[in-house]
C-alpha cells in the first residue's frame, strides 16, 4: 500500500472511532464485569473512563499526556465490556484505534521503546523466540533481582523445554475417506510454546477425515502487532496469511481452522482490518467468512466413536473465545460427547491476565488476575484444566498446579490420539471403554459433506 493509500486507511479509521467514542452514554453497566476497575475502582481503569479519554484524545489530534497512554494501555482487551453494554459499543476497534493513535503520536521512554519492540518482534517469530527462550532460562534464577518489568517476564517463562516438533506445513492426509478440506492456522508462539497443540489438531482433524493444509508462508495473524498499537505491522502479517490460504483455496477449502482464540478473533475481523483497503477488502472478507475456531468445526463435524476418559475437567474461558467469538458451547458440549466430567471455573468472565503481551508488559495486574484466577480454578474441584488459548495456558500455570491442556488435546485422545504431555503423572481413570458420542450418526456418517 502506498503512502497516499495508507493515510486515507489511517483517517478513514479515526472517523469511525470517533463515531464510535460519541456512541458510548456512559451507563456504566461496564464497570461490573471489567477486571481493572474491580482491581483499582477508578473510574478511568473502567471502559467508560477510557472511552472519555479516547474520545478527548482523537478530538484533539495531539499527543497524549502519559496519564492517558497509562490508562489505555492498562486496558486487557478482554472485551467483557462489550456482553453488557446497553448501547452495544464498538469497543474492541476502539481501543485498537486507541493505541494505534498512542503509537503514531506519542514518545514512549527509551526502556518502554526497547521492550515493546523486542516483545512484538520476538514473539511472533518462532525461530526468535526460542532462541530468546533458550538464553533466558538461565536467567531466570536471577530474577528477583533484575530490574523493572524484566525480572516478572522471566517468571513467565515455561520452567523446562516443550517436548514435541513442530508440525511441518504441507498437506496432512485425511486416515480414511476424506470427507472435509480445511486449512490450519500453525501460529507463531503456540508453535515454541505448546508444538503438541498442532500436533494433536492434525491427528484430530485426520482421524476425522479431513484433509488438513498448513500453507507455507502462513504465520503470525497480526494479533500482538495489532493490540500494542502497531498497525502497519499487523496488516503485513495479516495479508501474509491472506495470500497463503487463498492460494490453498484454489484446490477447494471448507473452513480455516484456529486453535489459538487470541488468534482466532483478529482472523475473523481481517474484513474490518481491510475494509479501507480496496486491493485486498474482498479477499479479506472471503478469508473472514472461513475462519472457524476449531471447536466450532468439530462441533459440526462430530467426534464419532470415542474412548471415555472419566477425567473431572474444569474448563476455562478464554476471553477471546467467550466475548471476541462468543464461543462457549460448542468447548463444553465436545468435552462431555468425549466422556469428560465438565465444570466450570467460577468468576468465568474474568479476564487471567494473560491479554496477548499484557502479563509481560503490565505484570503488576496480570499478576493480580492471575493469583485470582488460580484460586477459582483450584476451587472448582477438578482434576485437569482444559482452554482453547495457549495465552491463558501460559498463565495460569504460573497460578494453579493442576495440569493444562488445550481443549482439542483432550478431544485428540479420546479418539485415539496420544496422550497429552501434562497429564502424565494422573493416574489412569476407572471406567474407560470404547463409546459412541451423543449426537454423532448424521453428521458424521454422511461422509463428503462441505459446510461452507
Amino acid at each position: 500500500m502506498d503512502t497516499a493509500a495508507a493515510g486515507a486507511v489511517t483517517e478513514a479509521a479515526a472517523i469511525e472511532a470517533r463515531g464510535i467514542a460519541a456512541s458510548c452514554n456512559h451507563f456504566g453497566f461496564c464497570t461490573s464485569t471489567c477486571p481493572t476497575y474491580a482491581l483499582t475502582h477508578e473510574e478511568n481503569e473502567s471502559p467508560r473512563g477510557r472511552i472519555a479519554l479516547i474520545g478527548a484524545m482523537l478530538e484533539s489530534g495531539a499527543a497524549p499526556d502519559p496519564r492517558t497512554v497509562a490508562h489505555i494501555d492498562s486496558c486487557l482487551s478482554c472485551l467483557a465490556c462489550t456482553s453488557v453494554c446497553a448501547m452495544k459499543v464498538d469497543y474492541m476497534h476502539l481501543i485498537d484505534h486507541a493505541r494505534s493513535h498512542v503509537e503514531r503520536h506519542y514518545r514512549r521512554p527509551l526502556a518502554d521503546r526497547l521492550l515493546r519492540r523486542f516483545v512484538a518482534q520476538t514473539i511472533s517469530r518462532p525461530g526468535l523466540l526460542r532462541a530468546a527462550l533458550t538464553l533466558a532460562r538461565p536467567a531466570r534464577a536471577f530474577r528477583r533481582l533484575l530490574p523493572g518489568r524484566l525480572g516478572p517476564m522471566l517468571e513467565l517463562l515455561p520452567r523446562r523445554s516443550p517436548g514435541g516438533a513442530d508440525i511441518a506445513p504441507g498437506i496432512h492426509p485425511a486416515v480414511a475417506q476424506r470427507r472435509q478440506r480445511v486449512a490450519l492456522l500453525a501460529g507463531c508462539a503456540q508453535r515454541t510454546l505448546a508444538p503438541q497443540i498442532n500436533t494433536a489438531t492434525v491427528s484430530l482433524l485426520t482421524r476425522l477425515g479431513c484433509e488438513v493444509v498448513i500453507p507455507e508462508g502462513a504465520g503470525c495473524c497480526g494479533s500482538l502487532e495489532l493490540h500494542m498499537g502497531r498497525g502497519r505491522g499487523a496488516r503485513r502479517s495479516a495479508l501474509r496469511n491472506i495470500q497463503a490460504w487463498l492460494a490453498a483455496a484454489q484446490s477447494g477449502l471448507d473452513a480455516i481452522l484456529i486453535n489459538a482464540s487470541g488468534c482466532g478473533t483478529t482472523v475473523k475481523d481481517y474484513h474490518h482490518l481491510f475494509e479501507h483497503d480496496p486491493s485486498w477488502a474482498g479477499e479479506a472478507r472471503r478469508i473472514s467468512s472461513l475462519a472457524l475456531d476449531v471447536s466450532e468445526f468439530l462441533a459440526r463435524i462430530g467426534l464419532g466413536a470415542t474412548v471415555s476418559r472419566p477425567y473431572r475437567v474444569a474448563y476455562h474461558d478464554a476471553c477471546s473465545l467467550r466475548n471476541g467469538q462468543r464461543v462457549t458451547r460448542q468447548p463444553r458440549e465436545l468435552l462431555r460427547a468425549a466422556g469428560y466430567e465438565v465444570v466450570d471455573v467460577p468468576e468465568g468472565h474474568f479476564c487471567c491476565g494473560s491479554a496477548g503481551t499484557y502479563n509481560l508488559l503490565n505484570p503488576g495486574k496480570a499478576r493480580l488476575l492471575g493469583e485470582r484466577k488460580g484460586r477459582h480454578v483450584d476451587s472448582s474441584g477438578a482434576e485437569v484444566l482444559a482452554v482453547g488459548n495457549i495465552g491463558c495456558m501460559s498463565q495460569l500455570s504460573n497460578y494453579t498446579r493442576m495440569p493444562i491442556v488445550h481443549t482439542v488435546e483432550l478431544l485428540d485422545w479420546a479418539t485415539g490420539g496420544a496422550r497429552p504431555p501434562s497429564l502424565a503423572g494422573l493416574p489412569p481413570p476407572a471406567g474407560a471403554g470404547l463409546r459412541a458420542s451423543p449426537g454423532e450418526g448424521a453428521s458424521a456418517a454422511a461422509g463428503g459433506v462441505g459446510i461452507w
